[in-house]
Order: structure tokens, then C-alpha cells, then sequence
């Protein structure tokens, strides 16, 4: 066998130098691109949990009550935006659904100590609709972990009776992770089983998967996303193994870019927001859902009581 030809080795790159171009020095967006390690990397020291915030503003007195049914502890905060800005503006009462309480066994007891943390921290209240939580929850199984579907779709029917909410928060229903589709076909259910005179708003959300038609775009100030970021990191269990808390700001970052385009119209101007949620609304009424027809994106300054009061008529 012939000796290798270490003349070509010596024209590859070095290890120091893969995947940078020749002067990155010469390139304004390396310092930027850089910042955005530094950040990830400084965060990492930063608490989890254990962060006491301002004395929560005082639900209004017979305030609508608004349901977010959180399919793991910690969705509560990811989708929280317009739940938070709703609580903070409106003064309305926001209740926290764990539907399930994940799908280890050891850790469902800790893992709803931290909701219930992290619910306090954003001004939100706890609802465990059952001991243990929906465990096995799927969205083409017709039995959970010990429970039949129909028993658990009773769970949910009960505290859909008990609080009756004029705004419901669910995944929407091709999120893929089995577990949040598996709560969006379960409330839905549960709807299917009120009594006719029933209405609310019906807000999907999206994590795993965006949706293809968003209908609003509500924006959040800095403080704002350092709150539910901060809330998140009260899930510890959660994100020592995967820190997802500190993504969560570049995550509604880009969503500015896909709602820009998505409710803005293609090819036009985004607004000139740093970090959003997207939101698809719908009204369920006499029984069944009515999209709503609509394109909105609610700046962070923007009086949020004008707006809901238009849509609680425009059905």
C-alpha cells in the first residue's frame, strides 16, 4: 500500500479553524452571533427557582375566569403570554390545568410542587382536576394509565362546570407530541359534554409544532418574558436536564418572524416586535367551534379590554 499523501492534509483546515470563514474579524455579525453564546453560557449560573416576585395585582371581584390547560407542568408558562398580560391588565383570574403531572412516577409529586411554584410566582392558581394526573394520556387510546376516557373526560367536565371560563388555553390538535394532542382531543371532549347555553373562547396554542393559521399575535415586553422564563425554571427537575427555559426568548423571537408574515400578509413589513406568541381563536358556542375569522396582533401597549369586548360580540 502506498504511503498516504499527507501533502493534501496540510492544505485542510485546522480544528480551530472549522466553520469559520477566512476573516471572521472582517464580518459585523461574528460579535452578534458570539453575544448570543456568551448569554447562553453566562445564563447557565443563574437560579432556578427560588425568585420571589412583586405582590401579584388583585383578581377584579366576579373577574372572567380564563383555563389553561397545561398537558405537562411547564406549558403553563411556555404558552402563558396572553394568559399573563390578560391576569396583569385585566385582573383576570387564570387557573392552571395539570392535566398530567408527566409520565414518570417518581417525580409526579415534585413535578406539581413546581407548578404550583411557578403558578404563584405568575399570579396563577393550581387545578389538579385528579390525583396523580391523566397518566397515559394519547390521543388514539381509549384508556389511560387506571382510567377509561370517558372518566377522564369527566375530570375535565367537572372543572369546566365548577369555574365555567370565558377563555380556554389548549394545544391545538396536530402539536406533535402525543401527550399535548392527546389534551387537545380530551378538553374538546369535554366541551362536546357542556350544556348548550355554554360559551367561551377557545385559544389553541403551539410548542411542538407551529400551527398553519395563527390568528393572533400578541407581543411581550422584556419584563414580560423574563417572568415566564423565570417561571419556567421553577420546573428544576425539568431544565437541569435540558435548559430550555433560557431558548425560551429566541423561540418568541422567531415566532415575530412567522406572524409577521402569517397574520402581516406574505411580503410585507413584520411589526416591530422582539418576542410574540402565536394564538389561534375560536369561539364555542351552541355546541360547537366557530373560528374566528379575524387577524389581530396586539401590541404589548395596546389596551386589551377594547379588543376582547369587540371579539365577545363579533360572533
Amino acid at each position: 500500500m502506498p504511503p498516504p499523501d499527507q501533502s493534501r492534509d496540510a492544505n485542510l483546515p485546522k480544528p480551530a479553524q472549522v466553520g469559520q470563514g477566512p476573516n471572521p474579524e472582517r464580518n459585523p455579525y461574528t460579535a452578534f452571533v458570539r453575544s448570543f453564546e456568551e448569554l447562553m453560557d453566562s445564563a447557565r449560573s443563574l437560579p432556578l427557582g427560588d425568585i420571589t416576585l412583586a405582590k401579584p395585582v388583585p383578581t377584579r371581584a366576579g373577574a372572567p375566569v380564563v383555563m389553561v390547560f397545561a398537558p405537562h407542568p411547564d406549558d403553563e408558562c411556555i404558552v402563558g403570554a396572553l394568559p399573563l398580560r390578560l391576569r396583569r391588565a385585566l385582573g383576570e383570574r387564570v387557573l392552571a390545568v395539570a392535566v398530567t403531572q408527566g409520565s414518570r412516577l417518581d417525580r409526579q409529586d415534585a413535578r406539581l410542587e413546581e407548578m404550583r411554584q411557578a403558578c404563584a410566582f405568575l399570579g396563577f392558581e393550581l387545578q389538579a382536576p385528579c390525583k396523580g394526573g391523566l397518566a397515559g394520556l394519547h390521543p388514539d387510546r381509549r384508556e389511560l394509565a387506571g382510567m377509561s376516557w370517558d372518566a377522564a373526560v369527566g375530570c375535565i367536565l367537572q372543572v369546566l362546570v365548577r369555574h365555567r371560563p370565558t377563555r380556554i388555553f389548549l394545544p391545538h390538535g396536530e402539536d406533535q407530541n402525543t401527550t399535548h394532542q392527546g389534551t387537545h382531543r380530551l378538553v374538546m371532549d369535554a366541551l362536546h359534554r357542556m350544556d348548550p347555553g355554554f360559551r367561551c373562547q377557545v385559544f389553541e396554542t403551539e410548542f411542538w409544532s407551529p400551527m398553519v393559521d395563527p390568528n393572533v399575535m400578541v407581543e411581550s415586553t422584556a419584563g414580560e418574558v423574563a417572568d415566564l422564563v423565570a417561571a419556567t425554571s421553577f420546573h428544576r427537575g425539568e431544565v437541569q436536564r435540558n435548559p430550555y427555559h433560557l431558548r425560551l426568548p429566541s423561540w418568541m423571537s422567531d415566532n415575530v418572524r412567522r406572524g409577521g408574515e402569517l397574520l402581516g400578509g406574505q411580503g410585507g413589513s413584520a411589526p416591530d416586535y422582539h418576542f410574540a406568541t402565536l394564538y389561534r381563536l375560536s369561539f364555542w358556542e351552541g355546541g360547537g367551534l366557530l373560528r374566528c375569522g379575524d387577524l389581530a396582533m396586539l401590541a404589548a401597549g395596546a389596551g386589551l379590554g377594547s379588543w376582547f369586548a369587540e371579539k365577545a360580540s363579533a360572533r
